[in-house]
């Protein structure tokens, strides 16, 4: 069982630290607090602290990497890859929007390129497509399928929905904080219904990616397989110390 975090609580810390980043309290690329000075701050646990620094993260007013903290990367600068595949175009002004495709209930045999380690008997699928608009008009540039578990509230997202259209919200207010994970990359081709949806010929290559993240205590959260158009997307890895 896990004790839920009240939205309240951590929608407080995000709307005040998002304010200090926009108004210029952090400067750009300056570290933020550390969560037990913000947790005393505001009165919470570590855990709503991670929870709200985690909305942050998706809202890409910060990128937090282990073990060195949270940074302002406010308007720009890619400092992390946790940020989600977006990050890279909408740093360069490209206008990006998500359509939800779907959300349905699906057995553990139906999750592509699921690790054969991960617990999982039922599971809901979100099915994303990313479009990039731009004076030439509108163009899928990738597919997304992530898979949670049909678990507690998220058992019911086919009937209630994503929580402001977001997975990262939906996962935190079910209580599910991502903090760990493996990922994977190769080459896949477009099968017909891909291609259909991405607008694409089939057999076109793609990069295909598959995250798989857990919990502070080993719970699995999500699975996200991503085909990502490689005209826009590559793949990168840091190593060593980037400051």
């Amino acid at each position: 069982m896990y004790k839920q975090v009240s939205p309240g609580k951590r929608q407080q810390i995000v709307d005040t630290l998002a304010q200090r980043i926009r108004d210029g309290h952090y400067r750009l690329g300056e570290k933020l607090d550390g969560e037990l000075r913000l947790a005393e701050e505001f009165d919470v646990s570590r855990g709503t602290v991670r929870q709200a620094l985690n909305e942050l993260q998706h809202l890409r007013l910060i990128a937090t990497e282990s073990g060195r903290g949270s940074f302002v990367i406010f308007n720009g600068h890619q400092l992390s890859q946790d940020r989600g595949w977006a990050q890279s175009l909408a740093d360069t002004g490209s206008e990006i929007t998500v359509a939800v495709l779907g959300l349905e209930r699906v057995a553990r045999a139906d999750v592509p390129l699921l690790p054969p380690e991960v617990r999982l008997d039922r599971g809901i699928a979100i099915r994303r497509v990313r479009i990039l608009r731009s004076a030439d008009g509108v163009e899928p540039i990738s597919f997304e399928r992530s898979t949670v578990p049909a678990e507690g509230t998220l058992d019911q997202l086919p009937e209630t929905g994503l929580v402001k259209g977001s997975i990262s919200q939906t996962l935190a207010q079910a209580g599910y904080l991502l903090t760990r994970g493996t990922q994977r990359a190769d080459v896949h081709w477009l099968d017909e219904r891909e291609a259909g949806i991405l607008h694409r010929e089939a057999g076109s290559a793609f990069l295909r990616t598959a995250r798989t993240s857990f919990t502070d205590d080993g719970r699995f959260a999500e699975h996200v397989v991503s085909l990502l158009d490689p005209r826009y997307f590559t793949l990168a890895l840091n190593f060593g110390d980037q400051r």
